[in-house]
């Protein structure tokens, strides 16, 4: 399911962004940026995705991806920090050329590898539909 916004609401007493938390086997946010770790990692929930992410009890997996420097930022290492205390799942980056035309760690993992990642955790959770 897609949503764009917090008026998507396929029932009138139940917002769009509870449902689809509350339907979730899996959150998986590829890819995702500092500024999207550093709104989880803070509990800001200011568009759908964040607010799927605070509403949600499944599990979460978060790839990152985004330029070396903000990746080895001490503020982005400590939000990462934050989230996997409370069992927030990465996965990623990884090293090679950037977007950004930098060479170094902030590249999105292979997408094969985030699928792979995601059938192991919804597997483990009990939630893998055969």
């Amino acid at each position: 399911p897609v949503t764009t916004s917090f008026y998507d609401e396929k029932e009138n007493w139940r917002p769009g962004h509870i449902a689809l938390a509350d339907d979730a086997d899996l959150l998986l946010i590829a890819p995702a940026t500092a500024h999207v770790i550093a709104e989880l990692a803070h509990g800001l929930a200011n568009h759908p995705l964040t607010a799927i992410a605070l509403a949600t009890r499944a599990p979460i997996l978060i790839a990152p991806a985004m330029n070396g420097k903000m990746w080895e930022h001490a503020a982005t290492q400590e939000n990462v920090e934050k989230l996997k205390t409370r069992g927030v799942e990465f996965i990623g980056p990884e090293a090679g050329m950037l977007a950004c035309g930098y060479e170094g760690v902030g590249r999105l993992w292979k997408v094969d590898d985030i699928a792979f990642r995601a059938e192991f955790l919804l597997r483990q959770h009990d939630r893998l539909i055969a």
